[in-house]
């Protein structure tokens, strides 16, 4: 898995490549970490090239969220999610808890 991150004036977009499984996802919750402990509240993730998310990713989803949201009154925003792992996300009910965009240009205007 390959990671990107990069600073805009209002938000972080982390870019992820691969596969985010129980081997990988913890250099995700890292990297996502690192963003909410330096204050970065607005972060929106490009999985245009995630190949499959496992349950482990799912929680490193839920938790950036909900030190996003819930914590700080910043958000995840989920950009070009593949069909499969979309509907992974409504499967396990996830689907409610994160906007999603289709347009990484559209995303970062939205903060």
């Amino acid at each position: 898995m390959e990671i990107n991150v990069v600073e805009y004036k209002r938000c972080d977009v982390v870019s992820v490549k691969g596969r985010v499984d129980s081997f990988t996802a913890p250099k995700l919750g890292e990297t996502l970490t690192a963003l909410t402990d330096a204050g970065k509240f607005h972060i929106i993730i490009d999985m245009t090239e995630v190949q499959y998310v496992s349950s482990a990713g799912l929680r490193v989803l839920i938790d950036a969220q909900k030190t996003c949201k819930h914590l700080n009154r910043g958000e995840v925003i989920l950009v070009s999610v593949p069909k499969q792992i979309y509907d992974t996300l409504d499967l396990a009910g996830f689907v409610p808890l994160f906007k999603f965009n289709d347009d990484l240009t559209a995303a970062v205007g939205n903060f």
